[in-house]
């Protein structure tokens, strides 16, 4: 690789490596996990930067390569593991979060971590990267009416999930 398609390539991951692994997370419920998969994808990257670059679409394929590790990786791992198990969600009560956000995003994660993997990459990308339907789709490598349907029945799931429930009460309330 040439110098400054190198710089180039650094000058990405400086300012995409955190972006790419909060949506790992997001998928994984995990951030050991997450972290390895944009590990990974930033390899699968650097191996075919100089092409990927001139074609311009460096984000999308960076991120349609974090999701289709990420999802990878949880096909693989074994049936004992639980994506954002309890013992993950354990915390006690920050005093420097009085608002609750922190636990708030914990109970989000944890509703994410129970859906299915393609629902909840469809949310991912959807409301948490804010990418359309088609661009969810390209990341997913499906089609548009996929996503629509995907994102429905998850969106479906996560209104009824209980922890959820009460969160929207207590913005209700508040």
């Amino acid at each position: 690789m040439r110098p400054e398609t190198e710089q180039d390539y650094v000058e990405f991951v400086t300012h995409q490596a955190n972006a790419l692994c909060r949506t790992a997370y997001l998928l994984c419920g995990d951030w050991r996990r997450a972290e390895d998969a944009t590990q990974e994808a930033l390899i699968r990257l650097y191996r075919v930067w100089g092409r990927i670059q001139r074609k311009g679409a460096v984000g999308a394929y960076a991120r349609k390569v974090v999701v289709s590790t990420t999802l990878d990786a949880l096909r693989r791992k074994s049936s004992q593991e639980i994506v954002g198990g309890d013992d993950y969600f354990a915390h006690e009560t920050d005093p420097a979060d009085p608002l609750g956000v922190l636990e708030n995003r914990l109970v989000i994660t944890k509703a994410l971590a129970e859906l299915p993997p393609r629902q909840r990459a469809c949310v991912v990308l959807r409301y948490f990267d804010e990418l359309s339907v088609e661009e969810t789709a390209a990341a997913l490598d499906c089609r548009p009416g996929t996503v629509k349907s995907q994102t429905l029945r998850a969106l479906e799931k996560l209104r009824t999930h209980p922890a959820l429930a009460e969160l929207s009460d207590l913005a209700v309330k508040g």
